[in-house]
């Protein structure tokens, strides 16, 4: 088998064009190769064409997964849980899940040992998200809002137990939360109640 040299790659995701070159082999036979490599477990399937090694996805860093979560989705960015527990605001976090924010379906993605979901959101709420060491993730305060916006229509669950509300401008929040519905900002006014936000 030939995965060292897919191994020594720079490359964390593997595309069908860069295993053909680090193999010096065609396209079509890199896809064949790829193919047989992930069915016998030496490569792990992102998506359609785009690979890692298990040796390469085991040591992968919290922002790695963030970009494969990007890639994985188009457009997408992280958020929920993920954002909030990346941001040092929530205790709570889901191990082994990356939790994104998506435009076009929601659905889960299992690679290796984590599983990468992604909540459909409308376009018109799809906003208030940076760009931070090649990744998409919400800001804090619009982390915040998909979660309570998705809590509140019963499509995701929370323990705001878990958030310290003190490190969210309470400002931003309320400008992002505008633009939901009323049951979102009826959501968001009893959490203020209850939290003393």
């Amino acid at each position: 088998m030939r995965t060292i040299e897919l191994n020594n790659s720079e490359k964390i995701i593997l595309s069908i064009e860069d295993i053909s070159k680090l193999l010096s082999i065609s396209r079509e036979s890199a896809k064949v190769t790829a193919n047989r490599y992930f069915k016998t477990n030496q490569l792990i399937r992102l998506k359609r064409n785009f690979y890692t090694t298990p040796a390469k996805f085991d040591n992968l860093k919290e922002e790695d997964y963030f970009k494969i979560a990007n890639m994985l989705q188009v457009p997408s960015y992280v958020s929920l849980s993920t954002a909030l527990s990346y941001f040092n605001i929530s205790t709570q976090q889901i191990q082994g899940i990356i939790e994104s924010i998506a435009l076009k379906r929601t659905k889960s993605v299992v690679a290796g040992n984590v599983k990468f979901r992604f909540l459909l959101i409308k376009k018109d709420l799809y906003n208030n998200f940076i760009s931070e060491k090649q990744f998409f993730i919400a800001t804090p305060e619009k982390a915040l809002v998909d979660t309570i916006y998705l809590t509140s229509l019963g499509r995701y669950y929370c323990d705001f137990e878990a958030i310290d509300f003190k490190k969210f401008d309470k400002g931003k929040v309320n400008q992002i939360i505008k633009f939901t519905n009323d049951k979102t900002k009826s959501f968001w006014d009893d959490l203020c109640k209850c939290y003393k936000i």
